[in-house]
């Protein structure tokens, strides 16, 4: 495949495209079997990188703890649907000649910086020995990446290339957005969703888990176009500095990377920042929690 074509302004539109994706089928067909297949080159090495996960060590961000809410929606259910997902997310790509291959320069370079990062993300979630860590590019002039359930991340030519992004710029995007699937906010907003209107107390007796499961199962147009609040936002640009840190990326990248992320957005609302809400503090935050992880860094270059 040819770099200019990859490039091309594949979806070139402001809102994510997965707004105009069908639910996938939950039945499986050939064709999927064959996509699945074709692909496994692609999550080989990141699913070794995630056998390789550090024990679980003491957080130096403070972030609390998860909101119970989320368990009535079931992981299992919800990576299942975010894995279908995505594989028609790639297969839409590829059909547009818009998936990068396997030798792409920025996909290599997205790969090498995922596999400093997974090894430190056991200790917020221990459902990652079950994933299959996946990153793909794809050829878009939107500036934006994300990481569904499940560590499924994809990342998009236009942030790479518009904002000039340094590997520890890269590597801050990835570690948010791997926080988000980690701290497992998409599982947490759908919970919420579907119970407000009723009520927990209610929702436990008219719906059931079983129910909400097959909810869960359902939603995996959803997943990218939930808007995180904006505590799910800190929780993801704080766990996301430390995993980079851990990882030997410079922790004031953050800093540089939202600077970047606030003047494009100056230019028209990147893709990134519909779903990424910015607060006035967002920068100030990250400021303040710089002096937890530096020593992480250090200690992470020091090898």
């Amino acid at each position: 495949m040819r770099t200019d074509v990859l490039l091309c302004d594949y979806y070139g539109r402001t809102m994510c495209f997965l707004c105009d994706l069908k639910t996938p089928s939950t039945s499986a067909t050939p064709q999927a079997a064959s996509v699945e297949h074709r692909w496994h080159p692609r999550r080989g090495f990141l699913q070794a990188a995630g056998a390789a996960a550090a024990a679980p060590v003491l957080a130096q961000v403070d972030v609390g703890g998860s909101s119970s809410v989320r368990t009535l929606v079931p992981a299992e259910q919800l990576e299942s649907s975010a894995k279908q997902q995505y594989s028609q997310v790639l297969a839409d790509a590829k059909s547009k000649n818009a998936l990068a291959p396997i030798d792409h320069p920025q996909l290599k370079r997205l790969h090498s910086i995922a596999r400093r990062l997974i090894p430190f993300t056991a200790q917020w979630n221990p459902r990652v020995a079950e994933w299959r860590w996946e990153v793909n590019l794809i050829g878009s002039k939107q500036l934006n990446a994300w990481c569904m359930p499940g560590g499924k991340i994809a990342f998009y030519t236009g942030i790479l290339d518009q904002l000039q992004l340094t590997d520890d710029e890269v590597a801050m995007i990835m570690g948010h957005e791997m926080a988000h699937a980690l701290r497992e906010h998409a599982r947490e907003r759908l919970a919420k969703s579907k119970v407000t209107s009723i009520g927990l107390s209610v929702a436990s007796t008219l719906l059931g888990l079983g129910q909400l499961g097959d909810v869960a199962a359902n939603l995996g147009t959803q997943l990218l176009t939930l808007k995180y609040s904006r505590d799910d936002e800190t929780e993801a640009d704080l766990v996301g500095l430390e995993i980079a840190a851990r990882g030997g990326f410079w922790p004031e990248a953050s800093v540089n990377l939202w600077k970047k992320m606030l003047n494009a957005n100056g230019n028209g609302s990147p893709s990134f920042l519909s779903t990424h809400p910015s607060g006035g503090n967002r920068i100030q935050e990250l400021e303040a929690n710089l002096p937890k992880v530096q020593h992480l860094y250090e200690q992470a270059k020091r090898g």
